[in-house]
């Protein structure tokens, strides 16, 4: 099995399709809720929408140097977005989600072996490979928080 395949099967089972390691995935965590249940804030704790931006966030930077582009996210911006002040724009933003995690998968699968051996942007960031493994790692430990958020909610 090539790695890119190795690994689009892993993002998309974290992000959009997956049930076996975890037994869910971002997507059906997040597409059933309403904005208000998403936005609830449990104690000092962030939000499902929080989350949502988050990983977004990093899926969508990724996905530009992917795409040729240059590295524009910055860790202190992970969280800043506009408000979610109605239905609407959370179903935007779980739509934007669907469709950039989709975009970055297909991305990845096209990926030949050697280039994700090689430096992502500069050697000091390590692989592409390694890069991307992380954000698997990164995506599970926030679906593990969003599935322990949407249980108390309820």
């Amino acid at each position: 099995m090539k790695l890119s395949t190795y690994l689009a099967n892993r993002l998309r089972e974290i992000l959009l399709e997956g049930k076996w390691v975890l037994g869910t995935n971002f997507k059906d965590e997040i597409t059933d809720l309403d904005w208000l249940k998403a936005s609830q804030r449990l104690g000092n704790s962030n939000t499902i929408v929080d989350l949502t931006f988050h990983i977004n966030y990093y899926i969508s930077g990724v996905a530009q140097v992917l795409k040729g582009g240059t590295l524009d996210i910055r860790d202190k911006h992970s969280f800043e977005y506009p408000p979610i002040k109605s239905e609407e724009d959370w179903k935007q933003m779980v739509n934007k989600f669907c469709a950039d995690s989709k975009e970055f998968i297909e991305l990845v699968e096209k990926m030949s072996d050697q280039e994700l051996l090689a430096d992502f942007i500069e050697e000091k960031y390590g692989t592409y490979m390694r890069n991307l493994d992380a954000m698997i790692e990164h995506t599970s430990y926030h679906l593990g928080q969003v599935v322990l958020l949407k249980k108390h909610l309820r």
